[in-house]
């Protein structure tokens, strides 16, 4: 048991209070650890402010959600009109709605953001391995939030994209039909499926959601923050073991971060107020329509934050298929007369190509779409041993190393605009050239990302008082 710490009796009220707290649950200590005694680097730049922002916008999406429940109903028969008894009766009710569908998209913009700049300044690099899988789990889960929460409005498109979601498990071989019945809870979308969606977004997934949010940060404040230099400031210390380099986060960063919040909340409520629609991204009119199983909307498609990888799923057709088999052979090809593997390696990844082309033609190129576009996401968790470059940061990296990254974010804001459009033929050409470059861009960084020259990373951090 630990030793109760005594406090002056001249000493104030809160004081007293705080002491008697702290006798019996560590807020002091947690404050210190945490906030005002963590010692961050002192380079920090805006990219810095996304993850406070995203975890301000879950505590904003949990509060509102909860007040969305009071008044919203479960149920196929009741489902559409009780988000318009929201919108139209309860007071306060549009508001409350619209933050939290306007909410659902800017947590995936400032989670895109906060990966994005994880992925220029190496954050994912050694010590930081486990912090990078914890926030690769939390996006995997932001996915699945936001999917079981897009069918409870009971909309037009709610509904028909929820069906061919969940269609595409069961072009799963041997269990996909079989899955497709467990995710649904019945033969076709309906009562029974809305209720085990509402399950889900309401208490599942939020409670698996606050545990990794937890995970990620206690990982992050155990081995300490990347910064923009990729320069590890626990290495230069002063004679009290506080990095020189490092300021602590309050009131440093607070006061940097409310300041973002101020400028995103602007901007968010702007929105809310003036274009909760946001043009048909944020809310599909088709949605405003109540559900019918018996009217297919002329286009189906996800919300914008799913499109980049819907994008990838109707790029695979057999023609994309057939590019996999040619650049399995080619590669393994390559392997066999240019590396110095020993003999037996080159033929076990010959035979492995041979294995993985047969399998590419024996299975449905539908399969073979979600495969990809969930390859998509799974292939983030790999990224701390997929990078080899010898510095962490962009900023010491060649200079033709940021047209990849470049090149990168750009096809991925094409896959996400085409997702959201009806497929052509052009269309489908450029959004397999995306798939190609998306997947190239990972897998074949072990080689890219060591060439070129390098620039000397300093000692300590860069950094000029702004």
């Amino acid at each position: 048991m630990a030793e109760m710490k005594e406090i002056s009796a001249s000493a104030s009220a809160g004081a007293k209070l705080l002491n008697w707290v702290d006798n019996r649950f560590p807020l002091t200590k947690l404050l210190e650890e945490h906030v005002t005694k963590y010692y961050a680097p002192k380079n920090f730049n805006f990219w810095y402010a996304f993850g406070s922002l995203a975890l301000f916008v879950l505590i904003l999406q949990i509060v509102t959600g909860i007040f969305l429940t009071m008044h919203y109903k479960p149920d196929a028969a009741l489902a559409f009109a009780s988000v318009e008894y929201i919108m139209r009766d309860v007071p306060g009710g549009w508001w409350i709605r619209y933050m939290h569908s306007t909410g659902a998209s800017a947590f995936f913009i400032v989670v895109y953001l906060h990966m994005y700049r994880g992925l220029i300044y190496g954050s994912y690099r050694k010590p930081r391995e486990l912090i990078w899988i914890f926030g690769c789990a939390i996006f995997l889960c932001l996915m699945a939030e936001a999917f079981f929460g897009y069918l409870l409005p009971w909309g037009q498109m709610s509904y028909w994209g929820a069906q061919v979601i969940v269609n595409l498990f069961a072009a799963v071989p041997f269990i996909g039909p079989d899955l497709a019945l467990l995710i649904r809870g019945d033969y076709v979308v309906g009562d029974a499926t809305l209720n085990r969606f509402f399950a889900f977004h309401v208490i599942a997934i939020p409670l698996v959601l606050i545990g990794l949010v937890a995970a990620h940060i206690m990982a992050l404040h155990e081995v300490g923050s990347n910064n923009p230099d990729g320069v590890d400031i626990k290495a230069n210390k002063d004679a009290a073991g506080i990095p020189i380099d490092g300021i602590p986060f309050h009131p440093f960063y607070t006061v940097h971060d409310i300041f973002m919040l101020s400028i995103f909340l602007t901007i968010f409520f702007a929105i809310v107020f003036f274009a909760p629609e946001m043009g048909g991204y944020f809310l599909e009119y088709n949605n405003f329509i109540p559900a019918d199983p018996l009217k297919t909307p002329a286009h189906i498609a996800p919300v914008w934050y799913f499109t980049a990888f819907y994008s990838m799923l109707r790029a695979t057709n057999d023609v994309l298929v057939n590019v996999f088999c040619l650049l399995a052979a080619a590669a393994a090809v390559w392997t066999y007369l240019k590396s110095n593997l020993s003999s037996k390696l080159k033929i076990a990844i010959l035979v492995a190509a041979l294995v993985a082309c047969v399998l590419l033609k024996t299975f449905d190129a539908k399969f073979w779409g979600v495969v990809v576009m969930g390859g998509g996401v799974i292939i983030l968790f790999f990224l701390p041993w997929l990078d080899k470059s010898p510095v962490k940061s962009i900023r010491y990296r060649p200079q033709w190393h940021k047209w990849v990254y470049g090149v990168f974010v750009a096809f991925f804001v094409v896959l996400s605009y085409l997702g959201i459009q009806a497929p052509t033929t052009v269309g489908t050409l450029i959004a397999q050239t995306g798939t190609l470059y998306y997947f190239g861009f990972f897998l074949l960084m072990p080689w890219w990302s060591q060439l070129g020259t390098f620039k000397s990373v300093p000692d300590r951090v860069t950094f000029s008082a702004h």
